[in-house]
C-alpha cells in the first residue's frame, strides 16, 4: 500500500523513502509507535518479505498557520496526498479532530487544507487533527488514519503588561548612589521561543535624573546621592517595557512607580529663639503648666522625638520640665508655690536633645540645642494668711462667760498690708458658745460650757481684709473643754431585784454598780452605803466590794408577799472627785414565790379571794339582774308595738328610690344599683292571679252592671269621687307590675266642675274683663294686697 504525500515534493520523498526505509519512520517525522505502524507487525524476520512490504509515504506530521490572518479568503494550510490516489477520483480525503469542522476544512478531492477562521496563538497554540483516505464508493479506508498537528505561528500582537503595577516603594533619604528601590516586571503573552516578540527591555520615561532602571532586569535604583526628604519627599516614575528587544515596531506598555523618601534623623533640634519670656500669676496652683516651649526639628516620627532638661536656673526645685509625646513640646510645670513678695522672677536654662540619634549623621552637628527661659511672677491680691492654720485651745467647763481662751493672728501678704478683721463662722458654732474680737483676734466664751454635752468645739475663724472684703483667710480653732466634777454618780442600770420568800439570812440578792458622766484622770472610784435613814433596818444590809460594785444582802429570812410585796432600799453612792459628789438611788426589791431551785414564779402583792357571800349580798345581786331583764323586755315590747310607718324603707318602690352614683357614665347600662327589669316591664300586663298583695274587704258603694254603669257626669260628686278611687284601687290591687299595696297613690281627678269655675288669669291678657273685685276688701286683712291690686281704688292708693 502506498503512503501519504504532501504537496509537490511527494515524488522525491517517495524515492528517498524507498532507498532508506528506516529514515521513512524516523527522520521524516514518523512516529514508530503510532497506530498506523501497528498494522504492520515486525515479527517476521524474512528479509525478502520485508523488502516487499507495502510502504507508506506519510511525510509531514505538522503544519504551520500564521495567527491573526486578516485576509478575505480562507488561509491555505497545506495539502494531503496519498500514493493510492491515481487522480481518477476514486479516493476521498476525510479530516477529523480539533476544529475539523469549525476551523479547518479539507478538499475531499485534492486534499487541500484551509483555515476558515482567524486564529490566536495566545488562545490556542496548536490543533491536533486526523486525516484518512477512503474509497469514494465503498467508504472503506485505503490508508490507515494518521494524526498530524497544525501549529499556530506567533506574530508580535501582544504588548508587555505590568501585572503588579502601579507600584509603591520607599527608600531612605540621603541614600548613596545606586541604592535599589524596587524591581518591576512586565509580561508579554507572545511566544518566547519564537523570535523576539516576548523579549522585553525596560526604560524610564519620567523620573530622571533622580532614578534609573536596568533595561533587562527592571531594577530601579537611585541616580542621585543624598536626596533630602525635607526638600522633597515623593517622586512619581513612569517605566516603559518594550518587546522586540526595544527595536522599531515593537509594542510597549507602561506603569507608574511612586517612590517615597523615608525619614532619617539627619536634622538636629533647634530653638527658634535664644530666649523666651513668660508671665504667670503668683496664685498659680501647684502642678500647673507655666509655659510650653518647642525646639524645631525637620524630621518626623521617632527621629523628631526629644527630651528636655533644665540645665541651670535660680529657684531650684521650683519648676520641672517634661516632654509632650504628641507635640514634642517641653512642658514647664510649677512644683512650689509662687510668692511675688518673696521673688518676682526666675531664669532657667533649658536643653532639647534628640532621643534617637543616628550615628551615620553625627557629622551634621550636635543633635541638641539650648535656650533661656525667664518666668515673671505677677502680683495678685491674696487673702490674709494666719500665723498658724490650726490653733489648739483649752478651757474648763466651769469657765465664766467672757473668759479669754486664746488668740488668733493673721496678716495681709500683699504689699498694701491691709487691716484685718476677725469673725467666727457661725455654721461651726451654731449655739454661739464663743466670740472673737474683730480687731485683736482674742477668742472668749459667750455661754456656759458643758463638757458632757460637747467636749470639743471645732471653730472656723475668718480673717477679712478691710480694703477688699472678698479676700478672706481661714483658720481652725480647736477648743477642748476640760472636765470638772459636776455630775454625781448614779446606778449603772435600772435594777430589778427579786427576793424569794424562802431566802436565807446573809444571801446576796443584788450586785450594783455606778456610772459617772465626769471624766477623772485616774478613773472612777465609787463608794456605796445605805442611806442613814435605813442604815439600821432589820431586812437588808449593803457591802461595798471596793471594786466600784456593792452587794445587797438579806439580814433575815421569812419574807412574805402578803405582808409586804416590795421593799424600797435607798443606796448612797459617792464619787472620788474633788469636791466629791454623791447621790441617793432607790433599789426596789420585789418579794417573789420561788420554786425549789430559787426561780421566781410570781412576784408582787397577793390577790385575796373571798371565801363566801352573805345572803343579803346574793339577794341584792339577784334583784339587779331581775331589774335589768325587765327593762330589756319592756324595751322589746315597746319596739314591737310601735306603729310601723306608712311606707317602709325596705319596701319602697324601686322606681321611687333615689340612687346616688359616685361614678360617671353607665346610664341605663348600669344595672348594679337596682333591678332594671322591673323598669323595662312597667307596661307588661301579666295574669292578675299571679300577684295580689291585698284584696279589699270593703265592697263597692254602688253596684252597677258593667253594661248599665252610668258615666261620671251623671252621678253626684261624692259618688263620683268614691267610685273613681275605688276603681283605681282595684286596678292597683290586681296589677302585678305596680308598687306594693301600701304605696302612696296620686289621683288627679278634679270632679265634674266647680262653683268658682276657673281661677286662672291666663285669659286676662287677651280678653277685657269687667269683673268687680271690690268684695276682696271685705275678706279681711289677709286679702288686702289683692284688694289693692284688683280693686277700683285710685292708683295712688296702690302705691301708698
Amino acid at each position: 500500500m502506498k503512503g501519504w504525500c504532501c504537496s509537490g515534493i511527494c515524488r522525491t520523498l517517495a524515492l528517498l523513502s524507498a532507498l532508506f526505509p528506516s529514515w521513512e519512520r524516523c527522520c521524516l517525522g514518523l512516529d514508530p509507535s503510532a497506530g498506523d505502524l501497528e498494522k504492520y507487525p515486525q515479527s517476521d524476520p524474512d528479509p525478502w518479505e520485508v523488502l516487499h512490504r507495502h510502504r507508506r509515504s506519510w511525510v509531514w506530521n505538522q503544519f504551520f498557520v500564521l495567527e491573526e490572518y486578516t485576509g478575505n479568503e480562507p488561509l491555505y494550510v497545506g495539502k494531503l496526498h496519498s500514493d493510492v490516489d491515481k487522480g481518477d477520483g476514486k479516493v476521498k480525503y476525510v479530516l477529523s479532530g480539533e476544529g475539523s469542522s469549525s476551523i479547518f476544512t479539507i478538499d475531499e478531492n485534492t486534499g487541500d487544507i484551509h483555515a476558515t477562521k482567524r486564529l490566536d496563538r495566545e488562545a490556542q497554540a496548536y490543533y491536533t487533527l486526523q486525516a484518512q483516505a477512503v474509497d469514494r464508493l465503498t467508504d472503506l479506508p485505503v490508508e490507515p488514519k494518521s494524526e498530524f498537528v497544525v501549529k499556530v505561528q506567533d506574530i508580535n500582537d501582544n504588548e508587555p503588561k505590568f501585572l503588579d503595577g502601579p507600584y509603591l516603594a520607599g527608600v531612605p533619604e540621603m541614600s548613596p548612589l545606586g541604592t535599589m528601590v524596587v524591581q518591576v516586571a512586565a509580561t508579554d503573552a507572545d511566544d518566547p521561543t519564537y523570535g523576539n516578540s516576548a523579549r522585553v527591555v525596560y526604560s524610564i520615561i519620567h523620573g530622571q535624573p533622580y532614578f534609573s532602571v536596568e533595561p533587562k532586569t527592571g531594577v530601579i535604583r537611585t541616580a542621585l546621592p543624598n536626596m533630602d526628604r525635607e526638600t522633597r519627599d515623593q517622586y512619581v516614575l513612569i517605566i516603559q517595557a518594550k518587546d522586540m528587544v526595544g527595536q522599531m515596531g515593537g509594542l510597549s506598555g507602561t506603569t507608574s512607580v511612586t517612590v517615597t523618601l523615608t525619614d532619617v534623623n539627619d536634622n538636629p533640634p533647634r530653638f527658634t529663639h535664644e530666649s523666651y519670656q513668660y508671665k504667670v500669676l503668683e496664685s498659680l496652683s501647684l502642678q500647673s503648666v507655666v509655659a510650653r516651649i518647642k525646639a524645631a526639628d525637620a524630621d518626623i516620627g521617632s527621629n523628631a522625638a526629644m527630651d528636655y532638661w533644665i540645665m541651670d536656673g535660680d529657684g531650684p526645685g521650683m519648676f520641672n520640665i517634661t516632654t509632650d509625646d504628641d507635640t514634642q513640646e517641653g512642658v514647664i510645670i510649677l512644683l512650689k508655690p509662687l510668692d511675688f513678695e518673696t521673688k518676682s522672677s526666675f531664669s532657667l536654662r533649658i536643653e532639647a536633645t534628640n532621643r534617637n540619634i543616628d550615628s551615620n549623621f553625627l557629622s551634621l552637628g550636635p543633635f541638641s540645642d539650648t535656650t533661656s527661659v525667664k518666668v515673671t511672677v505677677q502680683d495678685v491680691n491674696e487673702p490674709p494668711i494666719f500665723s498658724s492654720p490650726l490653733n489648739n485651745m483649752v478651757v474648763p467647763e466651769d469657765a465664766r462667760v467672757g473668759t479669754s481662751i486664746g488668740r488668733v493672728s493673721a496678716h495681709d501678704p500683699d504689699t498694701s498690708s491691709s487691716a484685718i478683721r476677725y469673725s467666727i463662722d457661725r455654721n461651726t458654732d451654731l449655739e454661739r458658745f464663743f466670740n472673737v474680737d474683730a480687731v485683736s483676734g482674742i477668742i472668749s466664751t459667750a455661754k456656759p460650757l458643758d463638757r458632757e454635752a460637747n467636749s470639743v468645739h471645732n471653730l472656723t475663724i475668718f480673717a477679712i481684709e478691710s480694703q477688699d472684703p472678698t479676700q478672706i483667710g481661714k483658720s481652725i480653732a480647736l477648743v477642748t473643754v476640760m472636765d470638772i466634777n459636776d455630775n454625781a454618780p448614779v446606778f449603772a442600770i435600772d435594777y430589778e431585784t427579786l427576793l424569794c420568800e424562802n431566802a436565807m439570812p446573809g444571801q446576796v440578792i443584788q450586785t450594783i454598780s455606778a456610772v459617772d458622766q465626769d471624766e477623772p484622770l485616774s478613773g472612777h472610784r465609787f463608794y456605796f452605803a445605805l442611806a442613814a435613814s435605813v442604815a439600821g433596818n432589820l431586812n437588808f444590809t449593803l457591802r461595798d466590794n471596793k471594786d466600784n460594785t456593792a452587794s445587797v444582802l438579806t439580814k433575815r429570812g421569812g419574807f412574805r408577799r402578803r405582808e409586804q410585796p416590795v421593799y424600797r432600799l435607798p443606796v448612797l453612792i459617792v464619787d472620788s472627785g474633788s469636791p466629791a459628789l454623791s447621790s441617793t438611788n432607790t433599789l426596789s426589791v420585789h418579794v417573789c414565790d420561788c420554786d425549789a431551785d430559787g426561780v421566781a414564779s410570781s412576784c408582787g402583792a397577793v390577790a385575796y379571794t373571798a371565801t363566801g357571800l352573805s345572803t343579803g349580798a346574793l339577794l341584792a345581786i339577784l334583784g339587779c339582774i331581775i331589774t335589768l331583764l325587765m327593762m330589756v323586755l319592756l324595751i322589746v315590747s315597746m319596739h314591737r308595738r310601735r306603729k310601723e310607718p306608712l311606707i317602709l324603707e325596705e319596701e319602697r318602690d324601686i322606681r321611687e328610690n333615689i340612687v346616688r352614683y359616685d361614678d360617671e357614665g353607665g346610664g341605663e347600662e348600669d344595672t348594679e344599683a337596682f333591678d332594671m327589669v322591673t323598669l323595662r316591664n312597667l307596661n307588661v300586663i301579666r295574669d292578675p292571679n299571679l300577684r295580689r298583695d291585698v284584696t279589699p274587704d270593703t265592697p263597692t258603694f254602688f253596684h252597677y252592671p258593667s253594661a248599665t254603669r252610668p258615666s261620671h257626669k251623671s252621678l253626684p260628686d261624692n259618688v263620683v269621687f268614691r267610685e273613681f278611687i275605688w276603681e283605681r284601687l282595684q286596678d292597683a290591687d290586681v296589677d302585678p307590675s305596680v308598687p306594693p299595696y301600701d304605696s302612696l297613690q296620686t289621683y288627679a281627678f278634679e270632679g265634674s266642675g266647680s262653683v268658682a269655675e276657673s281661677l286662672s288669669s291666663l285669659e286676662s291678657l287677651s280678653t277685657d274683663s269687667d269683673q268687680n273685685y271690690d268684695y276682696l276688701s271685705n275678706w279681711g286683712p289677709r286679702f288686702k294686697k289683692l284688694a289693692d291690686l284688683y280693686g277700683n281704688s285710685d292708683s295712688t292708693s296702690v302705691f301708698s
